[in-house]
Order: structure tokens, then sequence, then C-alpha cells
């Protein structure tokens, strides 16, 4: 998946993460394919992240691959964002933090 193709799956999940008006979001990214060097975060935090915000996101959590980098601390909020993001190792752990 190219950047490009990549910013558009990020549009289409946006709007329905509008649509749902849902406070809490997951990702499961444990069998992601895209290098990640391919990702830009800085269109993600101009274009999406204020997309979030508005739709009244107030926890977003990945899931990630066992063994991916440490996870950052899911009580203070990315760039832009005015919810916290977790990334969780483990599907049960992720649902008790969006739950809590």
């Amino acid at each position: 998946m190219s950047g490009d193709n990549f910013n558009g799956f990020l549009e289409t999940f946006a709007g329905c993460v509008e649509a749902a008006e849902r406070t809490t979001c997951l990702v499961e990214a444990n069998q992601f394919k895209m290098d990640f060097e391919k990702m830009s975060t800085g269109w993600r935090d101009a274009n999406i992240i204020p997309r979030y915000n508005a739709a009244g996101v107030k926890k977003f959590a990945f899931v990630v691959p066992a063994g991916a980098p440490p996870t950052l601390n899911p009580l203070a909020p990315e760039g832009p964002a005015k919810f916290p993001t977790g990334y969780f190792s483990d599907r049960v752990d992720t649902l008790g933090w969006l739950n809590s």
C-alpha cells in the first residue's frame, strides 16, 4: 500500500468514526502490512486528528504485534489529539483500557 492509499484509508476510517458517534476507537494493527516509513504523521495530524477531536473521541487504541516497540503512555494525548492513544499487544488489555 502506498502512502497515498493509506491516507485514503485514514480518510474513510475518520468518516466512519464521525458517523458512528463513538467515544472510543480500536484499530487492530497486529497484521499491519505497510511500511511505517510511508506514513505521514504530519498529514495525519493536520487532516485526520482534528476530525477525531470534533467527533468527540475520548480514547483511541491500537493492538500491535507482539514484540513491537514499547508502548507510549496512554494517559497523554499525542500531537494535536485531545484524547490519549494506547498501544497494546493484547486485545483483552486494550478493551480493558478502552472501557475503563
